[in-house]
């Protein structure tokens, strides 16, 4: 499927002279319409959820357009906690899966009132002390089924190599010392794959999960309030994959939760998502501008972002569809490696790409950067990350996070001497 900007050159240009690149830009218009088609594919489930992963782009203002869609937050650090506070989340509206869990961020959790998802047995200790004076009703524990995990389309992940979750013993023997200590309500959580792009991963996760609420149920005598099928569901990076049918997949679910928990007499389970790249993904974009261009043994076209304003393709080789503004119908000019400044030979958005002729002052858009983008960014080389832009449904732009400057850089040096002479007055 062709990958359209949902910006034209003339319009990127006129960002670009408030804004100047690289800059990230998120289309309120799309994020609002897929959450919807989320909530409509799993109407059929009256208590479902989608909680937003907040690692994936945690910025507030997208928070507060997916709050107001019905969304609450999966939060995995004392940050993304008090972003979730900051929009007015709190309660069942958020979701607590971490892992390695500092005492101090189940403590500001459960002041939060937020249901808290235990990753590992031996953190029930450490919860014995935040909740002294008594655990709430609901809590949730996370699955690890171990082994490799397949489906129709061959080997998608291997969760005995994860280090996330419980074996399916520590889940029950942790449901039971949770009844022990008065939790009345119970979840189940398992992240088993990511960025899978089959409308067969949830079905095929969700009957994993439904026939191990099933059991534990009926062994441990206790309620299953909620299964959250957690994320994994991926994009289409590429113009030539098939992107993931939302309606496809709710459906999925729903005809495994009949043939399992309805017929177990277990029809009013909630079903939760979290997903973030599903959510944000297609609906964020990296803007850069061309500033060079090298020959040498290859063809280069030097722009003026780096893996330091979007890391995925150095760390993980991973593709995102590039469009030269204003040249999307020109054919190609040959093959060119797309790369930033950092002092790292890994430092390329494309290799051997096939672009159009690109010329200094061309503006590229790179796709699919709304999850996993902006969040993962660094300051390597002192390079400095960039604002990010919400292009709102009336066609306005709004700054959601101002570029960072020199002064953000050296800001955190104590020593007095060296902060005067660095940092502008």
């Amino acid at each position: 499927m062709q990958k359209i900007p949902v910006l034209t050159k003339d319009k990127a240009e006129e960002i670009a002279a408030k804004w100047p690149t690289p800059f990230y830009i998120y289309d309120e218009k799309g994020i609002r319409e897929n959450a919807r088609n989320v909530n409509r594919a799993f109407a059929w489930n009256s208590g479902f959820r989608e909680y937003f992963a907040v690692k994936a782009t945690p910025n507030p203002f997208i928070m507060q357009i997916l709050k107001e869609e019905g969304c609450g937050f999966d939060c995995s650090s004392m940050a993304e906690l008090l972003l979730g506070e900051a929009v007015g989340a709190g309660g069942d509206l958020i979701m607590f899966s971490s892992n390695e869990t500092p005492q101090c961020e189940y403590e500001k959790a459960a002041a939060m009132g937020a249901i808290i998802n235990i990753d590992d047995i031996t953190h029930i200790g450490m919860l014995d002390e935040v909740f002294a004076e008594g655990y709430p009703d609901t809590m949730s524990v996370r699955f690890n089924p171990g082994g490799i995990f397949r489906m129709s389309n061959g080997i998608m992940d291997n969760p005995w190599d994860s280090k996330y979750g419980m074996t399916k013993e520590q889940v029950f023997e942790a449901f039971g010392m949770l009844k022990e200590r008065g939790v009345k309500n119970f979840g189940i959580h398992a992240f088993l794959a990511s960025n899978t792009v089959s409308d067969e991963y949830y079905p095929v996760l969700a009957r994993k999960l439904f026939a191990l609420a099933v059991e534990a149920a009926t062994e441990l005598d206790i309620r299953i309030a909620f299964i959250n099928l957690s994320g994994g569901v991926g994009i289409d990076y590429t113009p030539e994959e098939r992107a993931n049918d939302i309606f496809a997949i709710g459906e999925g679910v729903r005809q495994v939760y009949d043939e399992i928990l309805t017929a177990a007499g277990m029809g009013n389970v909630a079903i939760y998502t979290e997903m973030g790249r599903f959510m944000l993904g297609p609906f964020g974009s990296l803007v850069t501008r061309a500033i060079h261009k090298k020959h040498i043994y290859k063809e280069y076209i030097g722009v003026d972002a780096c893996a330091a304003n979007l890391m995925r393709p150095a760390m993980y080789g991973a593709y995102h569809h590039i469009t030269v503004l204003g040249k999307e119908n020109e054919p190609a000019a040959g093959k060119f490696d797309v790369v930033g400044s950092l002092c790292e030979n890994n430092d390329k958005f494309a290799v051997d790409r096939e672009l159009p002729a690109v010329e200094n002052g061309d503006l590229l858009y790179i796709h699919d950067t709304g999850a996993h983008g902006h969040a993962m960014g660094y300051n390597y080389n002192g390079r400095l990350r960039s604002a990010e832009l919400l292009l709102k449904e009336d066609g306005s732009v709004q700054e959601i996070r101002r570029a960072e400057t020199l002064d953000d850089y050296f800001v955190t040096f104590d020593t007095t001497e060296y902060a005067k002479a660095l940092i502008t007055e």
